[in-house]
């Protein structure tokens, strides 16, 4: 038997406010489920929205409860390349640097066995040649990491920008090394500490993807290290057997190849970071034509000249044309604005959990887009009110200014 109300529904229209009201309501009393059920409720309870599906649609896009309850994080268009990722220049020029690990080594052997101890790597990352370097630290502090960039700076001469995230023993280095650091939200500043020497940069807090170039790098080192150590017991791993398999690791991550192997025979070399940093291409083919042994020392400088020049051309056209590929974030939205309700994402608590701040100042890019903001939250087990600097990709907009 079907109810007098489904059987003879009143009809409204949707520009009514009264179907506002009427969507509202039911969908707060079906616990702010989704369209389909939201509808069927309001269907059973005898109203005939026209236009229905659109008008339900549109206040669940705007219900803040259910923004907080399914919302999707912020994103932006993706942004250019940095500068210092497209230009050519001398290796490891610009840097990108983290810290990985740790690994058990025995430090000394006593008479009831043996003293066990940690060990850390620093990877440096040529942000344009993609090469990098692994110095093997004893602890997480500032001093160690001093030593481990002062002996990659010796080894890979002077750099002019580092990369990092907000590590505190990187924070720490920058003050005892007396180098500029600066914010990522700092844009003019950053520009002139560019070009007068040394600039540190540090992404904001939470946003690893920022560092995508050597977090990458993190991965493969990890996956040839794991090969590496399935072979070797813990006690035979110590400090001089993990520095070597570090060198090793170099050794081949800075060998393969930056771009698919061509099948070509006319182009068999295959274009990689150790091309350019050991001026020593593979066994098959040659760069210059043959020279008299008379010319023998201007002909060793063509050769390495002319090897460079292979590596930044094909660098040019076959390397930076691939990194025009987005593979996600291709399209623009609405950009984030001083006054938004903003839910902040914290992966180590429930969702229910996460704090509600306000957006107080926005950091737009050299493309006028913001992906970067501070955020006011105030802490109950802290009963005070704190900014934190937080990328777009942890935050979920609740309420835009313009509808509040």
């Amino acid at each position: 038997m079907i109810d007098t109300n489904e059987k003879y529904p009143i009809i409204i229209p949707s520009a009514h406010h009264i179907s506002t009201l009427i969507v509202r309501h039911y969908h707060e009393q079906m616990k702010h489920q989704g369209r389909h059920l939201t509808e069927g409720s309001i269907r059973s309870a005898g109203f005939w929205i026209v236009g229905g599906k659109r008008l339900i649609s549109s206040i669940i896009h705007k219900c803040v409860t259910c923004r907080k309850f399914r919302g999707k994080e912020g994103n932006q268009i993706m942004s250019d390349l940095p500068k210092d990722r497209v230009v050519p220049g001398p290796p490891f020029s610009s840097v990108g640097v983290d810290v990985f690990g740790p690994w058990n080594v025995v430090a000394r052997r006593t008479r009831g066995g043996v003293a066990n101890s940690k060990r850390w790597a620093v990877l440096y990352t040529c942000l344009t040649t993609r090469a990098i370097h692994i110095e093997v630290v004893e602890e997480l502090s500032t001093s160690a990491f001093i030593n481990a960039t002062r002996r990659f700076i010796v080894i890979r001469g002077k750099v002019t920008e580092f990369r990092s995230d907000r590590g505190t023993n990187f924070v720490g280095a920058t003050d005892l090394m007396r180098i500029d650091a600066v914010n990522v939200e700092d844009g003019p500043l950053k520009e002139f500490l560019f070009r007068s020497g040394t600039v540190w940069i540090f992404n904001p807090p939470h946003s690893s993807h920022m560092g995508g170039v050597w977090e990458r790098m993190i991965g493969v080192v990890r996956r040839i290290l794991d090969s590496m150590l399935f072979h070797t017991t813990t006690k035979d791993l110590t400090h001089d057997v993990i520095t070597t398999f570090m060198a090793e690791v170099t050794a081949m991550v800075n060998a393969r190849p930056l771009l698919p192997v061509s099948t070509d025979p006319d182009n068999p070399t295959v274009l990689s970071p150790s091309m350019l940093l050991t001026q020593k291409p593979a066994e098959t083919g040659e760069y210059i034509t043959d020279t008299n042994s008379k010319d023998m020392y201007r002909a060793h400088w063509r050769r390495v000249q002319a090897l460079a020049n292979v590596f930044w051309k094909r660098w040019r056209l076959e390397f930076l044309q691939s990194l025009q590929q987005h593979r996600k974030w291709t399209v623009r939205r609405r950009d984030m604005q001083p006054g938004d309700i903003v839910l902040v994402i914290e992966k180590d608590s429930h969702r229910n959990n996460w704090p509600m701040g306000i957006v107080k100042e926005t950091f737009p890019g050299d493309d006028g887009h913001v992906r970067t903001v501070t955020v006011q939250l105030y802490r109950n087990d802290e009963q005070k009110i704190k900014n934190y600097v937080r990328p777009i990709t942890e935050l979920i907009v609740l309420l835009e200014k313009e509808n509040q």
